[in-house]
């Protein structure tokens, strides 16, 4: 009677554990997606967070230790912006600015223990959501160039598509990683639904296109050919060799014939050939100016300028990460800054060359975060929700890569173990 008890107790548990995974990843699918809406502020991505956060923190999580100086970067980065703020209390803006990066750090302190976990279903969980996402805004941003409906009042920023987002520099950067991970699927020949990961991604690198985003043009060719690259290196199978390479012909040849049509149109070309020449127009100039002046000021102060004070200086945000870094987080969040960009990129590239289940998740990840990263000297991506996703999710690749290898390690010398108790056995 008790044995049929304790089963029943067991098949109990079994059943509570796969109701609340379903639960948390079907709660998690919404957060992300939710994340393609920035247009309002507080954002349906914040208030799903407040749901599938807790939800998992209840169902339980485990801890790795390489965790720890994650966490102890973030949360320097973090202090140092509310030391810098003391001063400034009274002043609304920046208490908002520094509430506001309290809530970031804990979506990256929670993405970093999820994907530490069950990495590889999460990871393209996250993904499948994210290029929905893309799908969706730039869907948006699409409708909103052309004006259909009267939409362009909404969906889109001085003749450019911003989509669901406020800005189109925002909105063309965040699409890099759901056309990444759409190429991906068509190079490896992964895609279970060929047409619709094509459809889809014409509709993202279309949304791309329509930003006119300088930026996110680069940060788009940089990234697709990182991830080609690296694909192409570490496979050592000559057939995945050919499947990647005529994926990348596939892309390439979709990607041309879009441009083509979109080319011959007469305003989308003058302005797609105004932006490509507007280097050096007097905004950046002016913009340029700002940040080398203000290094020179910051030397005199450790507590920066204050969060989100440069513009009381200069008229203007910093249009640099890590110039408002030291701005408005002092020198100690300046600091913690680049040592997270650097640790970050290091484990980043090692997750992307060295052989583990997660290599291919890399791939995609590093790239876009990478691009980010280098973005960030000439935009502020300091507050942009997706790169504290990217980061949680290279910080949690790695723990999960690391937790593989300490498995590996274990398995040969488990094997004489076995091996000595089986002889005892037959002694």
């Amino acid at each position: 009677m008790s044995n049929a008890v304790l089963a029943h107790a067991d098949t109990a548990r079994a059943g509570w554990r796969v109701s609340s995974r379903k639960l948390v990843n079907f709660l998690f699918f919404i957060f992300i997606v939710s994340g393609a809406i920035a247009i309002v502020e507080p954002s349906p991505y914040d208030f799903a967070s407040l749901i599938a956060m807790p939800v998992w923190f209840v169902c339980g999580f485990r801890v790795h230790r390489m965790f720890v100086p994650y966490f102890l970067l973030m949360t320097v980065y973090l202090l140092s912006g509310f030391i810098a703020l003391i001063p400034y209390w009274n002043e609304p803006d920046p208490v908002v600015f520094e509430l506001q990066s309290l809530y970031l750090y804990i979506t990256a302190i929670f993405f970093g223990l999820f994907f530490g976990e069950r990495t590889l279903e999460r990871g393209e969980l996250c993904l499948k959501a994210f290029a929905l996402a893309c799908v969706i805004s730039s869907a948006a941003g699409i409708i909103g160039y052309f004006d259909i409906a009267g939409t362009g009042l909404i969906f889109a920023t001085y003749g450019r598509a911003a989509g669901t987002f406020k800005d189109p520099n925002v909105f063309g950067s965040f699409l890099i990683l759901g056309a990444l991970y759409c190429m991906q699927l068509i190079m490896l020949r992964r895609a279970k639904h060929v047409f619709i990961v094509v459809l889809s991604l014409a509709i993202i690198i279309a949304g791309v296109f329509f930003s006119f985003s300088r930026g996110s043009w680069g940060a788009f060719m940089f990234a697709s050919m990182m991830m080609i690259g690296m694909a192409l290196v570490t496979n050592p199978d000559p057939k995945v060799r050919r499947q990647i390479l005529i994926g990348v012909l596939v892309a390439i040849v979709l990607a041309a014939i879009l441009l083509a049509v979109l080319m011959s149109v007469d305003s989308i070309r003058e302005l797609a050939f105004q932006r490509s020449q507007s280097v050096g127009e007097e905004y950046d100039d002016r913009r340029f100016d700002n940040q080398a002046r203000s290094l020179s000021m910051l030397l005199d102060r450790p507590l920066g300028f204050g969060p989100l004070r440069f513009r009381n200086y200069f008229d203007l945000e910093p249009h640099s990460s890590y110039v408002n870094a030291f701005a408005s987080y002092g020198w100690l969040g300046g600091f913690s800054f680049l040592l997270l960009v650097g640790v970050t990129g290091f484990i980043g590239f090692r997750q992307c060359f060295a052989r583990s289940p997660f290599r291919s998740l890399s791939q995609v990840v590093w790239p876009s975060l990478m691009v980010f990263f280098l973005q960030g000297f000439q935009i502020d991506i300091d507050h942009w929700r997706h790169v504290y996703l990217m980061i949680g999710m290279v910080w949690g690749i790695e723990a999960a890569r690391r937790r593989w290898m300490e498995d590996q390690d274990r398995e040969p010398s488990a094997i004489p173990s076995r091996r000595r108790a089986a002889a005892s056995a037959r002694a």
